[in-house]
């Protein structure tokens, strides 16, 4: 019985109407939030500068397609190749962002678990001026910056946008990643952070630098998002 279910959750169709139920529900979260902008030029600031690499806090993912409000701004995001990953892809897709499958993670399973694949493509898609968008954290290991967002910014010489998106009304899941659920009828705020380089030569040390500076700015971007709804960052309901 226990087997038969677990097919019935990887079946593909399962996962099809799972991921287009979750990207329309997105839509409604979008459409019925009025949305604030910080700073209010953030799109007049940041539309010089594509294709950018827009990095945010696992868990705090699911209003990003909506970060796209030009048919000009084309995106695409890293999505992992895990099973649980699939539903969030054909989300994505529903909502006009391209996916890129495998892993941020540079660490020991970064071979394989596709990283390198992964990589290269992202590279090729902000060569192909493509905005790539993907989340900081070191896997099970929240809002902890990896390096794999500042390498890529070296090998790609375009810019880290950090950038963080709330409502007001939403549930937290006690999850490694505090999951966030946002909710319809309410506030919402988008909230830039500190636009970040990688000079080419970047040696370990600058690396090590600009990950920590990313990881403070992702920080305070959400911390200043939270605060702009009226919502203290550890609330779990609203």
């Amino acid at each position: 019985m226990k087997k038969l279910l677990r097919n019935v959750l990887r079946s593909s169709w399962l996962q099809r109407a799972a991921g287009v139920l979750a990207a329309e529900y997105l839509r409604l979260v979008w459409l019925t939030n009025k949305f604030a902008f910080d700073p209010p030029d953030v799109y007049a600031i940041v539309e010089p500068q594509m294709p950018a690499i827009f990095a945010f806090w696992h868990g705090q993912h699911f209003m990003t397609p909506f970060i796209k409000t030009k048919k000009s701004h084309r995106g695409k995001v890293l999505i992992s190749r895990h099973r649980d990953g699939e539903f969030n892809a054909i989300a994505a897709e529903r909502l006009g962002i391209g996916t890129i499958r495998g892993s941020g993670d540079h660490g020991s399973a970064f071979h394989r678990k596709g990283g390198v694949g992964a990589f290269k493509e992202m590279v090729r898609a902000l060569e192909d001026n493509y905005n790539v968008a993907l989340t900081a954290d070191v896997p099970k290991r929240s809002r902890i910056a990896g390096l794999g967002i500042i390498m890529l910014a070296r090998e790609s010489g375009r810019p880290i946008m950090p950038f963080a998106m709330t409502t007001s009304r939403f549930i937290r899941l006690k999850n490694w990643d505090r999951t966030t659920i946002n909710l319809p009828f309410g506030r919402g705020t988008l909230v830039g952070g500190d636009i970040i380089v990688v000079p080419p030569d970047a040696d370990t040390e600058t690396m090590e630098k600009l990950r920590a500076q990313l990881e403070a700015t992702l920080n305070d971007a959400t911390r200043r998002a939270y605060a702009q709804i009226g919502r203290p960052e550890g609330a779990g309901h609203g």
